[in-house]
C-alpha cells in the first residue's frame, strides 16, 4: 500500500525569493580559550564529526481489530431474609428453612439448579486454581532467632508528663492507638495537671489525632469491637464516660456521680452483646457494675465482690467474647475471681476463686486460642492458671527483683506472651521453647517503668506504655509473629501435660493434709490411756532370762516386788490422809 501526501501552497505565500552568491569568509565572533582550560586541550588530527540538523523519524503502520473490555464483579452479602427473621439467630434460620423445605416449589427449584451447579463443580475439579507449583521452604528450617525492633515513640505533649494507665488498639486494622493518661499516686498529682488523653495515628507520631477531654483523668480506656467510633473510659473519680470520635473530643454520655463507683475505675470491658452497647466495670470499692451505653443514668446490675465474708477490691478485668457468660476479676488481695453472669445468686456468681499472688493482680488475660487457660501478673511473678485446678498455677516465672505490671497474649501465636516490668523491660515468652525464662527481653526505657502492654490483632506490633508518658511501639520478627507448624496441637499437649502434673501434686497435697489432721487428733486419745499398759522391754527381757534359768527363783522375786509395791502404795495413802 502506497502512502501519498500532497502539500499545496500559493506562490505569493512563499515570501521573498532567496538570492545566493559567493563571498569570502568573515569572522563574526572570535572566542579565545581560557589559559587553564587550554592546558587540558588535546589536538586531534584528523577529526571526523557527523552532524545532522534534522530529527530522525521512523514510520510504522499497524491495523488491528478493536476489542472492548468490561469489568464485572459480584459482592455477596447476607440478605434476602424476611424482616421477621434475624439471620444471626440460628434457631430462627433453622425454623425458616424447615418451613421453606415443606413448600411445593422447593424440590422443583433445587432440581433446576442442580444441573448448573454440577457444571461448576466439574470445572473446579478439572483445574485446581489454588495449586502451589513452587512450595515454600520448611518453616522450621528458616526460623530466625527471636528479635524485636522499636518502630516509634509517642510522647505525652503535656508537661509534666503523666503515666500510661491503659492502652487499646483500633479494632479495624490497628492503624490507631488510644491511650489513657493519669497519675494514680494518691495526692501526688500537681494542681495544674492536664486531664487530656489521646488517640494516636501510627503514621504520625508528632501530634495526636484526637484529644479526649474528660472531667477527671482517664484510668482505663477501651474501643468498642463492634463500632470503631465508640470508646469507653473509666475515670479517676469513679464515673464512666462514652466518646464518639465523629462528634469531637467531649464525651457524649457520662454516668452520674451518685450511680458511679466510689474509687477509680481500674477495669472496663465491652461485652459480647447483640447490640454491642453493653459493658461492665470494676473498682477498688469492691463493686462490679454492668452498664448500657444508651442509658448511663444508672447501671443495669451491680455485684459486690464479697467472697466468704471478705470484701475484695477489683483492679483488673478480662472478658473473652468466645465465653459470653464468663468474666474474670483481679483483686487487690491477690485473688482472681472467675465469675459467671448467668448464675442466680451472688455466691454462685463468684464461686470459683484462685489464690494467685501475694499482692494486687495488676493484669490478667485469657489465651485467645485456649480460653480455659489465663495469664496473670502480680507481686514479682507471672503465672499461667487453668480453670480446672484452683490449688496452684500450672506454670510460673521466677521471682524478679522488681514488680511486674502488665501482660498480654499474642493474637497470632498461641504459645507467645508478653509481660512488662517496673524496671523498664518487656519480656517475650515462648512456652513451646522455654517455660521458666523468657526467650527475649527488650529494654524499652532506662529511666521509667513499663506500666501497660497491648498486642495488635496481627500479633506483629506491641504497644508499651511507660510511667513517663511515652508509648514505645515494638515490631516482632516473623519468629514471634507467624505461627509455626502444628503449634496449636503442640501447645494443647503442653497445657494438658502441665495440668495433669498439677492435678497429681494437688491430690498428693490433699492426702498429706488429711494425714496431718489425723495426727493432730491422736494425742488426745493417747493421753487418756494409762502409762502402765505400755510394755517395758527391760522387764520382759528379765522375765525371759529368769524363766529359762530358774523359774522358781523368778516367781519368788516377782512376789517380793509385788509386796514392796503394795507397801509403798499403802504408805503414800496414809501420808495423804494425815
Amino acid at each position: 500500500m502506497e502512502i501519498v501526501h500532497v502539500y499545496q501552497k500559493k506562490r505569493r505565500e512563499f515570501g521573498r525569493q532567496c538570492v545566493f552568491s559567493d563571498r569570502k569568509a568573515k569572522d563574526v565572533v572570535d572566542i579565545q580559550p581560557q589559559e587553564e582550560e587550554k592546558k587540558n586541550y588535546m589536538f586531534k588530527n584528523p577529526c571526523e564529526v557527523a552532524v545532522q540538523c534534522a530529527k530522525e523519524f521512523s514510520e510504522h503502520e499497524v491495523n488491528t481489530e478493536t476489542k472492548e473490555y468490561t469489568d464485572t464483579g459480584m459482592n455477596h452479602k447476607e440478605g434476602g431474609w424476611p424482616k421477621d427473621v434475624d439471620h444471626n439467630e440460628v434457631e430462627q434460620v433453622l425454623r425458616y428453612r424447615k418451613k421453606a423445605e415443606k413448600e411445593e416449589k422447593f424440590p422443583v427449584a433445587i432440581l433446576s439448579l442442580a444441573e448448573t451447579m454440577e457444571t461448576f463443580i466439574m470445572q473446579n475439579n478439572a483445574i485446581d486454581i489454588y495449586e502451589e507449583y513452587f512450595p515454600e521452604e520448611s518453616e522450621s528450617a528458616s526460623l530466625d532467632a527471636p528479635s524485636a525492633q522499636m518502630l516509634n515513640v509517642f510522647r505525652d505533649p503535656n508537661d509534666p508528663p503523666r503515666s500510661i494507665s491503659s492502652l487499646s488498639w483500633y479494632p479495624d486494622g490497628g492503624r490507631k492507638l488510644a491511650a489513657a493518661y493519669s497519675i494514680l499516686e494518691f495526692q501526688k498529682a500537681p494542681t495544674n495537671i492536664s486531664y487530656h488523653s489521646y488517640i494516636w495515628d501510627l503514621e504520625n507520631p508528632n501530634a495526636p489525632e484526637l484529644a479526649l477531654t474528660p472531667s477527671s483523668p482517664l484510668v482505663s480506656i477501651r474501643y468498642n469491637p463492634k463500632d470503631v467510633h465508640i470508646l469507653l473510659g473509666g475515670l479517676y473519680n469513679g464515673q464512666v464516660a462514652i466518646w464518639d470520635t465523629r462528634r469531637g473530643s467531649r464525651p457524649i454520655e457520662t454516668s452520674p456521680v451518685e450511680q458511679s463507683h466510689r474509687d477509680p475505675v481500674y477495669g472496663a470491658e465491652f461485652l459480647a452483646s447483640k447490640t454491642g452497647t453493653e459493658f461492665f466495670t470494676t473498682s477498688t470499692d469492691g463493686i462490679v457494675k454492668w452498664w448500657d451505653t444508651r442509658k448511663l443514668a444508672e447501671p443495669i446490675e451491680e455485684l459486690n465482690l464479697d467472697v466468704t465474708g471478705q470484701a475484695l477490691g477489683g483492679v483488673s478485668l478480662d472478658f473473652e467474647s468466645t465465653m459470653p457468660t464468663r468474666y474474670m476479676i483481679g483483686t487487690e488481695q491477690g485473688v482472681i475471681i472467675n465469675g459467671n453472669k448467668k448464675a442466680k445468686t451472688p455466691q454462685e456468681k463468684l464461686q470459683q476463686t484462685f489464690d494467685a499472688h501475694h499482692g494486687p493482680v495488676y493484669a490478667l488475660k485469657r489465651n485467645p486460642f485456649f480460653p480455659k487457660f489465663f495469664l496473670s501478673v502480680g507481686d514479682w511473678t507471672s503465672r499461667v492458671f487453668c480453670e480446672d485446678i484452683r490449688e496452684s498455677s500450672i506454670m510460673s516465672s521466677k521471682n524478679y527483683p522488681c514488680y511486674l505490671t502488665g501482660c498480654a497474649w499474642s493474637a497470632s501465636r498461641p504459645a507467645v506472651a508478653f509481660t512488662s516490668r517496673a524496671d523498664g523491660c518487656v519480656d517475650v515468652w515462648d512456652y513451646l521453647f522455654k517455660q521458666m525464662e523468657p526467650v527475649l527481653s527488650v529494654q524499652v526505657s532506662n529511666t521509667s517503668s513499663v506500666t501497660s502492654v497491648a498486642c495488635e490483632d496481627s500479633g506483629r506490633l506491641l504497644a508499651c506504655g511507660c510511667s513517663d508518658g511515652s508509648i514505645s511501639l515494638l515490631e516482632m520478627n516473623n519468629t514471634l509473629s507467624q505461627p509455626i507448624q502444628n503449634e496449636k496441637p503442640l501447645m494443647a499437649a503442653l497445657f494438658e501435660r502441665e495440668l495433669s502434673r498439677e492435678k497429681v501434686l494437688a491430690s498428693r497435697l490433699r492426702e498429706l493434709a488429711l494425714k496431718e489432721r489425723v495426727k493432730s487428733s491422736k494425742p488426745q486419745q493417747t493421753e487418756e490411756a494409762p502409762v502402765d499398759d505400755e510394755d517395758d522391754p527391760i522387764a520382759e527381757a528379765e522375765e525371759n532370762f529368769w524363766g529359762s534359768v530358774d523359774p522358781e527363783k523368778w516367781s519368788e522375786m516377782k512376789a517380793k516386788r509385788m509386796s514392796l509395791l503394795q507397801q509403798k502404795e499403802n504408805n503414800s495413802d496414809q501420808q495423804q490422809t494425815d
